[in-house]
């Protein structure tokens, strides 16, 4: 027990020793803290010290410098104004010598304007002089003629006016006659120069076209059981085909050479493809009018590049290209506008007009012949409306409506579209007759030759360049046969016009018959 309480004394004593000890190492740890805090804040005092020190001097350097700025531009600002100051002084300077001379000058016109005054006076007075010197005159000569002034001014005025008409017509007359002559010389030149310029080949247009054939046997293919295959083909393009003996040939029939072309191809590729029915008529033959519409596009732009003429709507393109499927008396519609619009343009340069424009109007002058089938009315008037339509130029307008006559012509335009058209028309060999006209003359011919007595019958043969006449025997003697000879062909050169030379041939022929039993 005793051994307890003094082990419980010495853990107490023990205790008590370490909680003064701690509490004397706690005390000498906060004394060195506040030893440190107190150098910290000593130090951060010298350095805030430092820091204020150089801020100052900083602050001062810049404040030193901006006075100097501020010194400087107070300088350049005093030269400135020093500089503005001299100019002003020289301009009031100037200004001052401009008043000056002003004011010399308007002393000037001050007496000018009195000298002007003066004189002014000094001619109403030799005026009134004048004046009263020209009466005086004119009494003297009214009482030594006996006419009053108003009576010997008219006369005077009818005499000069009669001289002056007489002289006017002999001119007018005169110039006419020079003007006659100048312009027939003019013109003939012109129409020779343009016709030797250009000169194009020309190609007859024909109504029929052939189709060759592989072999014999495809004549039935394209028949078609019961004729359906050509049937349909002649319906879907409009066009008749003639197969008759002639030897592995089709020919295709239409006046419309649109038509015929676009049977011609879409026949040419059934007969490669092989396969004919119709189906397939049908369908390559709208694929070959849809390339045809490419083509015919095409055909309208190289028209208007082949003239160089520029600017003209895509509608009229189309109707241009059109113009190379139609013909007028077997004369290719679209050749026969090309050789206007050339003719045009050379005939324009001749007389210094413009050449472009010539040409435009040239080659426009027959578009109204691409629906002329469509739209009623003269293919003049309905060209004439469709350039107005396309906003073509007015002057255009005219020479495309007038170039026959269906409206007067008023302008050199319309006159030169009117020759070009002449020319391309009447050289030789650029038309035909048609089949109507051609048919007419021959029965002329044999009507000449029947109206004669003792003609049995005439012929009309070679193509109208001959007339076979057959007479009665019993009628007409060997003699009297080259008197009518004579006679057929003297009435013929009187009756008709034709080309180069017709030949008549007389025939009196006498037959005896005998039949032996």
């Amino acid at each position: 027990m005793g051994e307890i309480m003094t082990a419980l004394v010495w853990i107490a004593i023990g205790a008590a020793g370490g909680f003064f000890l701690k509490k004397y190492l706690l005390e000498q740890e906060m004394d060195g803290a506040q030893q440190m805090a107190a150098r910290i804040l000593d130090e951060a005092k010298k350095e805030a010290l430092a820091q204020k020190k150089e801020i100052l001097v900083q602050a001062e350097a810049e404040a030193l410098a901006r006075k100097k700025e501020a010194e400087q531009d107070v300088k350049d600002r005093e030269r400135e104004l020093k500089k503005n100051e001299s100019r002003l002084q020289a301009k009031e300077e100037r200004l001052e010598q401009k008043v000056e001379q002003l004011a010399q000058r308007e002393s000037e016109l001050g007496m000018l304007e009195k000298k002007l005054v003066k004189q002014e006076k000094e001619l109403e007075a030799k005026e009134q002089r004048l004046c009263e010197l020209v009466a005086e005159q004119q009494r003297k000569l009214e009482e030594i003629s006996g006419l009053t002034a108003e009576e010997a001014k008219n006369r005077f005025m009818q005499e000069v006016e009669s001289k002056a008409r007489h002289e006017a017509a002999r001119m007018i007359r005169q110039i006419e006659m020079e003007a006659q002559e100048t312009a027939h010389r003019k013109a003939q030149m012109i129409i020779a120069t343009a016709v030797q310029r250009y000169a194009s080949d020309y190609v007859a247009e024909h109504t029929v076209s052939a189709v060759e054939l592989p072999s014999e046997d495809m004549k039935g293919r394209i028949i078609g059981r019961e004729g359906r295959n050509i049937r349909a083909l002649e319906a879907a393009t409009g066009v008749d085909l003639i197969i008759d003996d002639t030897p592995e040939t089709v020919v295709l029939s239409a006046f419309s050479p649109l038509r015929r072309e676009i049977a011609k191809r879409s026949l040419e590729r059934l007969i490669s493809d092989g396969r004919i029915h119709p189906a397939r008529i049908e369908e390559i033959v709208k694929k070959v009018e849809k390339e045809m519409e490419v083509q015919v596009r095409e055909i309208g732009e190289q028209a208007t590049f082949d003239l160089g003429v520029h600017g003209i709507h895509p509608e009229l393109v189309k109707l241009l290209g059109q113009l190379r499927f139609r013909t007028s008396f077997t004369q290719n519609v679209l050749q026969h506008s090309l050789e206007v619009g050339f003719l045009c343009g050379i005939m324009a340069a001749e007389l210094g007009m413009d050449v472009k424009k010539a040409r435009r109007a040239g080659l426009l002058h027959d578009i109204g012949k691409a629906v002329d089938h469509e739209v009623e009315g003269p293919h003049a008037v309905i060209g004439a409306d469709l350039a107005k339509k396309y906003n073509e130029p007015g002057d255009v307008i005219h020479a495309i409506a007038a170039h026959h006559e269906d409206v007067p012509p008023k302008s050199v335009l319309a006159v030169l579209v009117q020759a070009a058209d002449a020319l391309s028309g009447a050289r030789p060999g650029a038309r035909k007759e048609l089949l109507e006209s051609y048919v007419k003359r021959l029965e002329e011919l044999e009507g000449i030759a029947m109206s004669f007595a003792g003609v049995t019958r005439a012929y009309a043969i070679q193509a109208g360049r001959e007339v076979r006449v057959m007479v009665d025997c019993d009628q007409v003697n060997d003699d009297g046969v080259f008197l009518l000879s004579k006679d057929i062909a003297k009435q013929i050169e009187e009756k008709m016009t034709y080309p180069g030379q017709i030949r008549v041939t007389v025939i009196r022929e006498k037959r005896a018959v005998g039949v032996a039993k």
